[in-house]
């Protein structure tokens, strides 16, 4: 049995071969975000949804596609812009928010008082 013995030099030559590898992997995935036009795959991937929700971004028209054979394709140009016309406003917790300063309690909701309330408080008094 030959055993082969790994040297520093070896280590060296992977790590610069890992590398490389790590880079073009990352320039091919630049260059898919730079491309115009984008399959569903890569849109489902980009804005982290399933296929169900893509589809009905695309049937409720809030995402507009091109579909040529059987591939479905999406314009980065419109997925930004859907995302933008989707943004919430930057004061949309502050309107939400009853207190008027993050040093003020805000008044916990009261619980609707349902049968079982009813029933709970009854065995808790006897």
């Amino acid at each position: 049995m030959v055993a082969n013995i790994v040297t520093i030099e070896d280590l060296q030559e992977f790590r610069r071969e890992l590398i490389e590898e790590i880079r073009g992997l990352l320039s091919q995935r630049k260059a898919t975000s730079e491309r115009k036009w984008l399959k569903s795959h890569e849109v489902r991937r980009m804005l982290f949804i399933s296929p169900g929700t893509l589809q009905n971004l695309r049937v409720n028209g809030s995402l507009p596609f091109t579909k040529i054979g059987g591939v479905i394709y999406y314009n980065a140009d419109d997925i930004e812009q859907m995302l933008q016309d989707h943004k919430h406003d930057k004061h949309f917790l502050k309107k939400k928010c009853t207190a008027k300063s993050f040093d003020d309690p805000v008044d916990p909701p009261k619980p609707a008082s349902g049968k079982r309330d009813r029933q709970r408080k009854a065995f808790n008094e006897s």
